[in-house]
């Protein structure tokens, strides 16, 4: 599945073989041990480090995901309920060195690596969406500080599942679950302007504001309990400790690192 999106060079030494070096990239991300503790079967650690990274400029893993999705749309096997979630990703001090203490950057500034500070230390989060099968659809990934709400917009506008024959790639749920983090009256309209169905639980003032105007909310309690399929994809995620805490430096190996994550777990469901 990932061969085809693997760049080949056409002269030079000979190569390590593919398969062992992508198994070397799978055991880091699973295990999280340094780069230069790989076992020798996996060839010089250098060879695996050097690859991963230039995947990870070129997106590849990124690319493989997208395909293994529109071969699962072109059999129906995608469920269009979409669940959004966002999770809190502990960086490890080999992954502190890229901010300076008291650095500011903009919201969309990716020069902070996507490293927040909080009474915690330093953070990431996965803003991540997920199809009805516990599959992730699209992530990002900004600093732990961020709030949910801010990315919901941007996060649904990442899903992007290209169609293995002609046409657009298909951009819009059916129906969209997410917390009360996401309740919003912009994201509402967002939705409701796409013709994209919602089930997201109002806060408590927001449920008084309603109610002084006359208009009850109504909320599907049956629908809503599907939210934990989020839940267990992340779960599913944190299983490879390259993704439960964060050594890479570079929020763009850091992403590789969790799309190649989100790719097996597809690779494992089809």
């Amino acid at each position: 599945m990932l061969a085809p999106f693997i760049p080949r060079a056409i002269t030079g030494r000979p190569r390590v073989d593919d398969r062992q070096v992508i198994k070397g990239m799978i055991y880091k991300i699973r295990t999280g041990l340094p780069w230069r503790d790989l076992p020798d079967r996996y060839g010089p650690w250098q060879t695996v480090y050097t690859r991963f990274r230039r995947y990870a400029l070129s997106g590849v893993f990124a690319q493989a995901l997208q395909q293994i999705q529109a071969q699962a749309d072109a059999t129906g096997d995608i469920d269009w309920l979409v669940q959004i979630d966002s999770t809190i990703v502990r960086a490890h001090q080999h992954a502190a060195a890229t901010g300076r203490k008291g650095e500011r950057v903009s919201r969309t500034n990716r020069n902070d690596h996507a490293l927040g500070r909080s009474r915690g230390g330093l953070t990431t989060k996965i803003h991540l969406a997920c199809d009805g099968r516990g599959r992730p659809l699209a992530l990002l990934i900004t600093p732990g500080q961020r709030h949910d709400g801010i990315y919901a917009q941007p996060l649904l506008e990442c899903i992007r599942v290209p169609r293995l024959g002609p046409g657009r790639p298909r951009c819009r749920p059916d129906h969209v679950i997410a917390d009360k983090a996401y309740s919003s009256r912009a994201l509402r309209a967002y939705l409701r302007k796409r013709g994209i169905g919602h089930t997201i639980p109002e806060k408590a003032d927001q449920q008084r504001h309603r109610h002084n105007r006359g208009r009850p909310p109504s909320f599907d309690r049956g629908t809503y309990r599907r939210r934990n399929t989020v839940e267990r994809c992340f779960n599913r995620l944190k299983h490879f400790r390259g993704v439960a805490t964060r050594y890479d430096k570079t929020v763009t190996s850091y992403e590789a690192a969790v799309s190649l994550a989100s790719f097996l777990l597809w690779a494992r469901s089809v």
